[in-house]
């Protein structure tokens, strides 16, 4: 169930022989599965999560018999403001909803975007995210990247998303046009990371850079471009963006990762409208997968490419 801000928490639970001997916080984490274990950790040190009705430290030992307390208030997690923004939901129940976001929608807020985002919208739509860690989100979206996401509705549905998330078990598969034409499929396994000197971008950094892997597929080609579908195994900030530019295969429009591409004399006058038209990273998240987090089920959602990308692959064909 969906906790509201002015909902206290209150459950008990005996320790039980598979905890018997177990720390504190491990043993909360196995009863309370609903809620992390920084937040079960933070409580333990706060007096919220007692054990035997007195407060405890997290690396005390349980045994069999004893009872864990926990009375807490769910408080605000951030400062963020709610506000009327439209919002194209594919799915929603108590625990999740799925939004297709459009091209230009910053995610959450941040340095120069501190309204009119995602997770604004997000919060006025549902209210009780506000006791959420980043309202909910648990993936994001480059604003210029359209498609779809997945919100956490529920402590619960939060940490198995992030858990999911964590154990790569979350499918995204995403749609791009890029510049030239790639090998039929590839894996792409280079490690990203903040670029050296330009710290706004990123880059393959093969020291200091954290695992990424993208897997793609040559769906078309045109004269000079490609059609691609690509599934990630990891999620790092610009992923798709810098491994395709690393392979010498920018996507089309990016401002950032594929600005030194010009356009032949010889492009069709269609094409270089839809560009223009287009004004963004020719990138959209096209299908998410995932098991939900109540009732395990697999679920997935697919959302077709949004108006801008039509008109530039329909100029592509022609």
């Amino acid at each position: 169930m969906a906790i509201s801000a002015d909902q206290p928490l209150t459950h008990s639970a005996a320790i039980g022989a598979t905890e018997d001997g177990m720390r504190l916080d491990q043993a909360a984490a196995q009863l309370f599965p609903d809620y992390s274990r920084a937040r079960l950790q933070e409580w333990i040190k706060t007096g919220c999560l007692r054990l035997g009705g007195r407060q405890a430290r997290a690396k005390d030992k349980v045994y069999l018999g004893d009872v864990l307390e926990l009375t807490a208030q769910l408080l605000p997690e951030q400062a963020w403001q709610p506000e009327h923004i439209e919002l194209n939901v594919c799915y929603q129940d108590e625990h999740i909803a799925v939004i297709n976001k459009p091209p230009g929608l910053v995610t959450h807020p941040g340095a120069g975007n501190t309204h009119g985002t995602l997770a604004n919208g997000l919060l006025q739509r549902f209210p009780a995210l506000e006791t959420l860690p980043r309202a909910g989100i648990v993936h994001r979206l480059d604003k210029d990247t359209s498609g779809l996401l997945v919100v956490a509705l529920s402590l619960k549905a939060h940490n198995s998303l992030v858990q999911q998330l964590q154990e790569r078990s979350v499918k995204r598969q995403y749609l791009a046009l890029v510049w030239g034409e790639p090998a039929p499929s590839g894996v792409v396994d280079r490690p990203i990371g903040r670029h050296p000197q330009q710290r706004q971008k990123m880059a393959v950094r093969e020291s200091g850079g954290k695992p990424a892997v993208t897997h793609y597929r040559r769906l078309e080609s045109f004269a000079r471009w490609s059609l691609l579908q690509l599934n990630l195994e990891t999620g790092r900030t610009h992923q798709i963006r810098v491994h395709m530019a690393e392979l010498g295969f920018p996507l089309l429009g990016d401002p950032v990762y594929g600005r030194r591409r010009q356009l032949p004399k010889d492009t069709p006058a269609g094409v270089r409208e839809a560009l223009v038209q287009l004004g963004r990273q020719a990138l959209h998240a096209e299908r998410l997968e995932l098991s939900h987090p109540d009732s395990h089920q697999r679920l997935c959602w697919q959302a077709e490419l949004p108006a801008d990308m039509q008109q530039l692959l329909a100029q592509l064909r022609a």
